[in-house]
């Protein structure tokens, strides 16, 4: 009894509005990303954020919330596949000119640019902190006819299943204190770990995302042959549900630092 008035008590603390991959997923991950970054990369990317006459922001996790507030490209936050697709084969959007892995891959390459401004590499900065969140979270990669989920209405919890995943299964895995939730994410990750998550692409990003996606365990649609085809219209977020999923969201989070951390000093490092 005392284990479901728990649940219960979480539920309604964690589950609340949502933005994608709400403010404190894509912090953590920035946070995470920054500790992670060699010294001379942390150097440049203080250089930039204290390059902005504005000074909107102090410092790199409070950055990568940028594109939500306001929202600016939107399509570039997530990527549509068909309900029949296996993943990407390639470094196109399959359904639009651009999506969040053509997003990482330019503005990485803005970033890394000694030809570009500073203020323009200061926005490729924001953006691509925001973009490598995006694309590890599981309703970002998925299927346009129910926007990720928007359309899928639960109880219990959020509005929506996207805003399940956005905010409420992040609060429950991780908490809402950043620092915190940081330094945990800092001592649970090993040198295997890095090696593993930073020998791949965003394409294999998206893939592995796409994969969470579908799986049964996330209950966002139900395969029939290869098509993945919508679940019921509407359901109940239980405790059973965000636990089992709260170590997958940990791990989407800590690939999503790792891979970032990397990409950074690749653009910024030398």
């Amino acid at each position: 009894m005392r284990y479901i008035l728990l649940v219960l008590l979480l539920i309604g603390a964690f589950c609340g509005n949502a933005f994608a991959w709400g403010d404190t997923a894509h912090q953590v991950i920035c946070e995470v990303a920054f500790r992670l970054a060699k010294p001379a990369t942390q150097a440049e990317i203080q250089r930039l954020i204290n390059s902005d006459p504005t000074a909107k922001f102090p410092d790199f996790s409070e950055s990568c919330v940028f594109p939500d507030h306001p929202r600016i490209r939107a399509p570039e936050h997530f990527l549509n596949l068909p309900r029949d697709s296996a993943g990407l084969t390639s470094d196109n959007c399959p359904l639009a000119p651009k999506c969040v892995p053509t997003a990482i891959l330019s503005d990485q390459r803005i970033l890394a640019s000694k030809n570009e401004t500073d203020a323009n590499r200061l926005l490729a900065l924001e953006s691509l902190g925001h973009w490598v969140g995006d694309i590890h979270q599981p309703l970002h990669v998925s299927f346009l006819d129910d926007r990720g989920g928007n359309t899928i209405s639960v109880n219990g919890c959020a509005r929506n299943l996207h805003a399940v995943w956005d905010s409420c299964l992040v609060d429950y895995a991780v908490g809402r204190d950043v620092v915190k939730a940081a330094n945990s994410m800092m001592a649970a990750i090993t040198p295997d770990m890095m090696t593993k998550w930073t020998n791949t692409s965003p394409r294999d990003w998206a893939n592995e995302t796409f994969a969470i996606a579908k799986a049964p365990t996330t209950r966002y649609c139900v395969m029939h042959g290869p098509s993945c085809d919508p679940m019921a219209a509407s359901f109940v977020i239980t405790g059973e549900y965000l636990e089992s999923n709260k170590s997958l969201v940990e791990e989407q989070l800590q690939k999503a630092a790792v891979r970032l951390a990397r990409l950074l000093d690749m653009s910024l490092s030398n």
